[in-house]
């Protein structure tokens, strides 16, 4: 079993895996558009993390991480992951494709959280998701420390890939942290 990481999967590994592969899936855009409760925030200030969304761009790749779980994990694997992504994330099997033009492309299971959930923040401008990081707080630490960490993570990973929602949310919430 390969689990693909495109959030706080990246920089926050909390379960036994025996390889991790770098590389994209196709056809989404990873957006700040899924309401925390439960990581960062709370249901009286709900934070923002990622999920990702089908991208109208055919030629959209999301990098991340795919790890692969051993047999002998994958039930106890499955278990923590449907616990951690239980706000309103669900599995979906995707193409994954590895960095390493060595290795061919393979399907991985991925969290991904639809429109239909009841935590789906949205679409809003980089300046109200920004105002809203910045303020939030949850059991897992602060929103601003997930975005900070998913952002400086991306740029160990793949220095050369540009994820402008990304970057330009960090971006917006290091000015409003700054005042």
């Amino acid at each position: 079993m390969w689990v693909f990481g495109y959030g706080s999967l990246i920089w926050k590994v909390d379960f036994a895996y025996e390889l991790k592969v770098v590389g994209y899936i196709e056809g989404y855009s990873r957006r700040f558009y899924q309401h925390s409760i439960d990581h960062r925030g709370v249901p009286d200030q709900p934070g923002r993390v990622v999920t990702l969304i089908p991208s109208e761009d055919t030629n959209s790749k999301v990098w991340g991480i795919a790890y692969k779980i051993r047999t002998k994990d994958i039930e106890e694997v499955t278990k923590h992951l449907d616990f951690r992504e239980k706000n309103g994330y669900s599995k979906k099997m995707v193409m994954f494709h590895p960095a390493d033009k060595n290795l061919e492309p393979f399907e991985l299971t991925l969290y991904v959280a639809t429109e239909e959930n009841e935590s789906y923040a949205g679409p809003a401008s980089i300046e109200d998701i920004a105002r809203q990081v910045i303020k939030c707080k949850g059991p897992s630490g602060t929103n601003k420390e997930y975005l900070y960490n998913l952002a400086d993570a991306m740029r160990q990973l793949v220095p050369d890939v540009k994820d402008d929602h990304l970057f330009a949310l960090e971006a917006a919430v290091r000015n409003l942290d700054s005042d």
